[in-house]
């Protein structure tokens, strides 16, 4: 697999107005949508895998940024779905409410593309600018081509 997140993204893997406010149940409405996902294996074995990895620490990147994930056979290749807040959650030992989050699975084969994603989007989530543009776009298209802008800009800049 090749590092770029807009492959791995659709429209229905975006859930751009969250309406929980817990921990836990945001997690829940953010990952729904890979149930029905054509790589997920079992969706409630790898649910309880990312509670169980957010138990052991906080998934918190900074910048308002999550990444509640699980690296588990329960996915046949890397799956995301993206939820944002526009009033913030708040995690355990986190200053600042979250506003993106970002589920991954990964299979426990595939550490490489775990890695890759990973970096990816960390090296996308740490410019400001991508992420107010991710912030503010209005709809699952214009946050789908926010995510694409932001590769082609970290990518031509690599070449």
């Amino acid at each position: 697999m090749n590092a770029r997140l807009s492959p791995l993204l659709s429209p229905e893997l975006l859930t751009l107005d969250l309406r929980a406010t817990e921990h836990e149940a945001a997690l829940r409405e953010v990952a729904e949508p890979l149930r029905a996902h054509p790589d997920m294996r079992d969706y409630d074995r790898f649910f309880e895998q990312v509670i169980e990895r957010e138990r052991l620490d906080s998934t918190y990147l900074g910048n308002s940024v999550a990444l509640p994930h699980a690296r588990t056979s329960h996915v046949g290749r890397v799956v995301l779905a993206v939820g944002r807040s526009a009033a913030g959650l708040r995690f355990e030992n986190c200053e600042s409410p979250v506003h993106l989050l970002f589920v991954l699975g990964t299979p426990t084969s595939s550490p490489g593309d775990y890695l890759r994603v990973v970096s990816t989007l960390c090296k996308i989530l740490a410019s400001a600018d991508n992420r107010a543009a991710l912030l503010s776009a209005s709809t699952p298209a214009a946050f789908l081509a926010a995510i694409t802008t932001a590769e082609e800009k970290l990518f031509h800049a690599k070449n």
